[in-house]
């Protein structure tokens, strides 16, 4: 049977003749036998209205193309402005301390052997420890802050053990005392109330026991926990540290000459020890 009917506007266009992929219509060229001389196959209303399909689909792939442009570009321009923002707060003045609050770990005093180097930075300047840790600050109730450097120069890790780390002080009489240091929870204690703990809060009703709850003191150990030096094994090629609190019992004199000792550090795994370490604390605060 023949695909063609007599007469131009009987003409058929096939499936083959006119095919859809990706959202655009593509209309072959067709050729109708029986259309009257002077006639062009546009206005043939079979064909015209493939046609308009055809342009339709296409001006919609157009519009969504462009949807998809502009959703990008401003994805994009959200992007490029967040990066701004991040480096603009990063350079800022508040985003970095003042040249005193930071001390290079390669400057401070250090004991280095085996591969492995401790840096001692300690905080002894009322103004400079007040900046670093705020209405948390130990010093002001006689608690040393020491941030320690660990670095490990090998291929290997290296534990040290935090438990036996400690802090000798000399007297003037010339006796000597190790100091151990302090948890968080004694620091926060220590600064939340001076002049000793507080007695238990007695309940209003006589059900159940006097409770211990301190939230000041909750709310100071978690302004300090991210100083804390809380991590035991140094990665190879890395470098981690934080701070020891020490007690020196109002007497800030104490840190001049102060060493502080590392006894306990081993290669891991073979567990090898290494020679201790002391670091003699400095001065400058």
């Amino acid at each position: 049977m023949s695909s063609h009917r007599g007469g131009y506007g009987e003409g058929k266009l096939s499936r083959k003749d006119c095919g859809v992929k990706r959202n655009l219509v593509f209309v072959r060229r067709c050729t109708f036998p029986n259309l009257p001389a002077g006639r062009s196959p546009a206005l043939n209303p079979r064909y015209s209205v493939c046609r308009r399909e055809a342009r339709t689909t296409l001006d919609a792939s157009r519009a969504s193309d462009r949807q998809h442009m502009v959703r990008a570009a401003s994805l994009f321009a959200a992007a490029f402005l967040s990066c701004a923002s991040a480096f603009a707060q990063a350079n800022s003045p508040a985003g970095n301390p003042a040249p005193s609050a930071v001390r290079s770990a390669d400057t401070l005093p250090q004991d280095k052997h085996e591969g492995m180097t401790v840096s001692a930075d300690s905080y002894t300047e009322a103004a400079r420890a007040k900046a670093k840790f705020g209405k948390a600050n130990p010093l002001a109730v006689g608690i040393l802050p020491v941030e320690v450097f660990l670095h490990n120069e090998t291929a290997q890790p290296i534990h040290i053990d935090l438990t036996t780390i400690q802090l000798e002080v000399h007297f003037p009489s010339g006796r000597h005392q190790d100091v151990d240091w302090l948890t968080i929870g004694d620091v926060a204690n220590a600064i939340a109330h001076p002049n000793g703990p507080p007695a238990p809060k007695t309940p209003r009703f006589p059900i159940g026991v006097p409770t211990g709850a301190d939230k000041k003191a909750d709310k100071l150990a978690e302004i300090l926990r991210p100083f804390v030096l809380d991590g035991d094994i140094v990665p190879p090629m890395a470098t981690i540290h934080g701070f020891l609190f020490f007690d020196l019992g109002q007497d800030m004199s104490l840190a001049d000459g102060a060493s502080l000792y590392l006894p306990d550090v081993t290669n891991l795994p073979s567990k090898k020890p290494l020679m201790f370490f002391e670091v003699l604390l400095d001065k400058r605060g």
